[in-house]
């Protein structure tokens, strides 16, 4: 515990806490914009959550196989946590109520959120136990590079691609030829096939971020601060031939993502690890259970969908009853019914964490 790095766990509760902000508003319907995902081109703050994630998963990897040897033994506890995170992402996608509990197998998703973390971690973990850094960069380089130019150069049946939400965009394309049914949209998933493998990318710019925390580099603040400039430059400036998109989770949305979370752990990691501010303990809560936290959120809210009383889902019945004032706007209610739903889980993690209970997927 000694040698874990305050503001990395900081910085995962707060996404997770975000994760959960995001996921569960009062009603779809009446929501703040920038607690909206973009329509498709461009960003919101909510955009950066998921990336986020990923990108702590990358510096996570760091920590924990940094002096791992490399075995058997390793390789197949790797494999097991993928399995585990995949597993439980498939049973939130096809839990219903009904006996026998699952859903007819033409309605259920297989992509989802727990589900690509699972395979973004498998390998990013394989990449950074088997090669050096400077070949992991070249490696993320590569992906980047070479999803743009499949992407945006490859035509699709002898049609030019399109990097538009249409069915000569590649990602859209291979998601229904391989998902079909199973996806989030009659038309593509955000957690499909192709888009995954630049989501891998976002993870290995956390397993640079995580080298360097480990390294004995003086002024990491610096450092940090200075890499999500340089990332987020970069960003802008691919923005202008593969749009910032995270439906596709474009090149240059993974710069753009991978900066600002420098940027943003490098403020956290000044006040609390540089000069040991005692702040954020709330979301070092919420860090260390992260994956626990999330699942029970998502499936406790799959449940108050389900669960029907007076016509509507236990969600509806409570936000209705309980938010939706005269002397409120909508949007109001929505957001406070999602704060009071990130209060319990955080005060959920904080007993945990008292009660030292760190739940490992």
């Amino acid at each position: 515990m000694n040698n874990r790095v305050i503001s990395v766990d900081i910085f995962r509760g707060i996404t997770i806490v975000l994760m959960i902000l995001v996921n569960t508003p009062g009603t779809w319907s009446s929501i703040y914009a920038p607690f909206l995902h973009a329509d498709w081109h461009g960003y919101t703050p909510t955009d950066l959550v998921f990336p986020f994630f990923l990108f702590i998963v990358g510096i996570s990897i760091v920590f924990a196989y940094h002096n791992r040897e490399v075995s058997g033994s390793t390789y197949r506890k790797i494999t097991i946590r993928s399995l585990k995170l995949i597993g439980l992402g498939l049973f939130l996608g096809a839990f219903t109520l009904n006996f026998p509990f699952v859903k007819d197998f033409e309605n259920i998703r297989f992509p989802g959120v727990l589900q690509r973390i699972g395979v973004v971690f498998f390998f990013s973990s394989i990449l950074f136990m088997k090669i050096h850094w400077k070949a992991l960069l070249v490696v993320c380089v590569a992906i980047l590079v070479g999803y743009w130019l499949w992407m945006g150069f490859v035509p699709i049946n002898g049609v030019e691609p399109t990097f538009d939400r249409a069915p000569h965009n590649w990602a859209n394309y291979i998601d229904l030829n391989v998902l079909g049914i199973h996806m989030w949209k009659a038309d593509y998933d955000p957690e499909g096939v192709l888009s995954t493998l630049p989501a891998i990318a976002s993870a290995l710019f956390g397993v640079f971020t995580g080298l360097m925390l480990k390294s004995n580099k003086n002024n990491k603040t610096g450092l940090l601060f200075g890499l999500g400039i340089g990332l987020l430059a970069l960003g802008y400036i691919w923005d202008l031939y593969f749009p910032i998109n995270k439906a596709i989770w474009s090149s240059s949305f993974v710069l753009v993502t991978a900066g600002w979370a420098n940027i943003i752990l490098s403020v956290i990691y000044y006040f609390s690890d540089v000069k040991n501010k005692k702040f954020g303990g709330v979301f070092k809560y919420a860090g260390a259970n992260a994956i626990t936290v999330f699942f029970l959120s998502s499936f406790i809210s799959k449940l108050f969908g389900l669960i029907k009383v007076d016509g509507t889902s236990l969600h509806g019945w409570l936000f209705k009853n309980l938010y939706v004032q005269d002397f409120m706007a909508l949007k109001l209610s929505s957001l406070l019914y999602a704060l009071t739903v990130v209060t319990f889980y955080v005060l959920l993690a904080y007993v945990l964490y008292r009660k030292k209970i760190f739940i490992k997927v």
